[in-house]
């Protein structure tokens, strides 16, 4: 069974009861509950905006198809306990996937769509996958020529099932997914332990190999309540951008949704000018996860007095929140809520609607229901109101470990506490702010300069700057440097180094903080949630700096 296969952490008791008794865990397995909603709002729709695929249709017809594809996935020898990956973009068969797993009994294991062949085998034998489930083609990729090199050296796999055509045939022993389908259907949801694994979800971090993060049902379903009480959207149906295949885009387009029994909508690629069509369209919000879904949708030019209206209520979170953000939403009409957390502990602070206005635009909220949270300094003393420490959480929706023991013993405690690596700070009121991530400071000569700090006064400082990005430069002299990264608004000139360290200079900054180089781009490289990947812009830099 899979609650044998990895050594996850063990929950201290005293915390289980105490989240039992308040209602916070509620030992229902994710597939009783999908199957729950599916049975109970059958006329509702799911949406798939897509160029390549588009699919709409009941949640009565997405009950039958995944009832159909567990049958199937049944009939090849996967059951309860085992684990089925998919590869899939923001198509009706991840849906029909996520869900049919979930029925199964079986642990559901998202891969984003832009992860390659080396990245997908690890995963598949880390996880000891059973069955995979890829797309033929998408975009530019061939998925199905880099199935061999995926699927090389996975005993464990009795199933690989292919999404659309591709322009070669389907390798010995592949199946289609239409195929699939065809079952038998499975009678009902199979009933599994609550406290068992039920989704693994691979993130990329400080290590070399994606870590895969243990959810239980139980986690799982604390998290899906959580969100679902934060009402970021002001309970406007919305577009889902952020792909399925990832932890944020599987709650926010398959799971909150489908449990409050409102209707789906996901997009397969972001485009702000197609988003702001369907929004149009169907009058749907959308703009909640990473900063960048918000903000190029109000910097588009197609965004219109009727584009406001449905932009009323907006969650962001996923990647720092700078208030620079969150006050110009503020200004075009937008009610934003920020919210903390990352894949292995999902909603860890978070502010609502009707809060204070500060609390919402500036502060990233206090604990959410049954999650503490505790500041450490260096010496793993706790930091004073006011002050820098590193943050450490532990709740109901936190994950049960990861795939790799050895990681899950470096990352929590034996009693519970989960090591963020994020630097924060509370104040008076409770309110917790995201300062920095450890691995986010730039050393220069020695002095520790924090790349949030600058970020945010760029963006206050620079009224055609619409993101920046501040990541260090090596240099023989001071070990770094400090440069700033910057995407301008349509038309603006490009700032020179000497002007910007004027006006950071004249804004408050110190001299030691200030920029040494000044960047442009017309876009920068990003993960499918929309955030910023520092790692590639440091390659890239370094390489220049160092010619």
């Amino acid at each position: 069974m899979a609650e044998k296969r990895w050594e996850t952490r063990s929950v201290p008791s005293t915390l289980a009861d105490r989240w039992r008794q308040e209602g916070l865990w509620d030992d229902r397995t994710l597939g009783s509950k999908i199957e729950e909603a599916l049975r109970k709002y059958p006329d509702q729709v799911l949406r798939i905006h897509s160029e390549d695929r588009p699919w709409e249709g009941t949640f009565a017809e997405l009950y039958a198809r995944a009832l159909g594809l567990a049958g199937g996935l049944r009939e090849c020898g996967v059951g309860p306990g085992d684990t089925v990956a998919f590869q899939l973009p923001n198509w009706v068969e991840a849906a029909v996937t996520f869900y049919a797993t979930s029925m199964l009994g079986a642990v559901v294991v998202p891969i984003v769509h832009f992860y390659g062949p080396k990245e997908v085998s690890f995963i598949l034998r880390r996880t000891e996958v059973a069955a995979f489930v890829s797309a033929a083609t998408f975009r530019r990729r061939d998925y199905l020529a880099d199935l061999p090199q995926a699927c090389a050296d996975v005993p464990s796999l009795k199933a690989v099932v292919v999404v659309g055509e591709g322009t070669a045939p389907l390798p010995a022993g592949v199946r289609t997914f239409a195929e699939m389908e065809k079952g038998p259907a499975l009678p009902a949801a199979v009933a599994v332990d609550p406290d068992a694994p039920a989704l693994i979800a691979y993130t990329s971090g400080t290590t070399s190999e994606p870590k895969g993060v243990i959810h239980s049902h139980n986690t799982l379903g604390c998290e899906v309540s959580q969100l679902g009480e934060m009402d970021a959207g002001g309970g406007m149906p919305a577009v889902t951008g952020t792909p399925l295949g990832h932890f944020m885009g599987m709650l926010g387009g398959l799971l909150i949704p489908l449990l409050r029994g409102d209707q789906i909508n996901v997009i397969d690629v972001w485009d702000p000018a197609r988003v702001l069509a369907v929004m149009k369209r169907y009058g749907l919000s959308s703009g909640s996860g990473a900063t960048y879904f918000l903000t190029s949708l109000l910097d588009h030019p197609d965004f219109s007095d009727e584009h406001r209206e449905l932009l009323k209520f907006v969650g962001l979170g996923g990647a720092a929140v700078p208030p620079a953000i969150t006050e110009k939403a503020a200004a075009a009409g937008v009610s934003v809520v920020r919210m903390y957390g990352s894949t292995e502990h999902p909603s860890i602070t978070g502010t609502y609607h009707h809060d204070e206005e500060h609390a919402r635009l500036r502060t990233d909220g206090r604990p959410l229901s049954g999650v503490e949270i505790r500041l450490l300094d260096d010496d793993g003393q706790p930091t004073p109101v006011g002050q820098a420490g590193e943050i450490w959480s532990r709740g109901p929706d936190c994950c049960l470990g990861y795939t790799n023991p050895a990681v899950t013993a470096a990352m929590f405690d034996a009693d519970g506490w989960y090591r963020t690596e994020d630097l924060g700070v509370l104040d008076a009121a409770g309110c917790l702010t995201i300062t920095d991530r450890k691995k986010d400071i730039i050393i220069r000569g020695g002095e520790n300069v924090s790349a949030a700090e600058v970020e945010e006064l760029v963006l206050e400082t620079l009224p055609d700057v619409l993101e920046v990005a501040v990541v260090a430069v090596p240099d023989t002299r001071l070990g770094e440097k400090v440069c700033a990264v910057v995407r301008l608004a349509p038309g603006a000139g490009e700032p020179t180094v000497e002007d910007t360290r004027r006006l950071l200079l004249e804004a408050g900054l110190g001299r030691q903080k200030l920029p040494e180089y000044v960047e442009t781009v017309e876009d920068f490289p990003r993960t499918s949630t929309g955030k910023i990947v520092k790692a590639e812009l440091r390659r890239t830099l370094a390489a220049r700096y160092q010619a």
